[in-house]
């Protein structure tokens, strides 16, 4: 089993990147996804999260509204569509699923810089 980020990059403010997270060896479909990020010098917090099959996302408030988060099933995929990127955004961005083992399962995180 295993989840693999791909799509960081250095990006200027205001601009975008697309994560995506793509998983193997469980049924993606069955499982509540999210993304998490930990900057340097902080701890790791959740960014967002996306339901079984997509209908419901949640964000934390200073990425409502520039950040999406979605699925594809059928790709077994999560996505982080990130806009208006701000230099606060820097950090190592993580997917992460809960239930998939008795820890939750982790990628190994993907890096996006802000800066001009």
């Amino acid at each position: 089993v295993q989840l693999v980020e791909s799509g960081g990059g250095l990006v200027q403010p205001g601009g975008s990147l697309r994560l995506s997270c793509a998983s193997s060896g469980f049924t993606f479909s069955h499982y509540t996804m999210n993304w998490f990020r930990q900057a340097p010098g902080k701890e790791r917090e959740l960014v967002a999260s996306i339901s079984l099959s997509g209908a419901w996302q949640n964000y934390e408030d200073s990425v409502k509204g520039r950040f999406t988060i979605s699925r594809d099933n059928a790709k077994n995929t999560v996505y982080l569509q990130m806009n208006g990127l701000k230099p606060e955004d820097t950090a190592v961005y993580y997917c992460f699923a809960p239930d998939v083992t008795a820890r939750g399962l982790w990628g190994q995180g993907t890096q996006v810089t802000v800066s001009s």
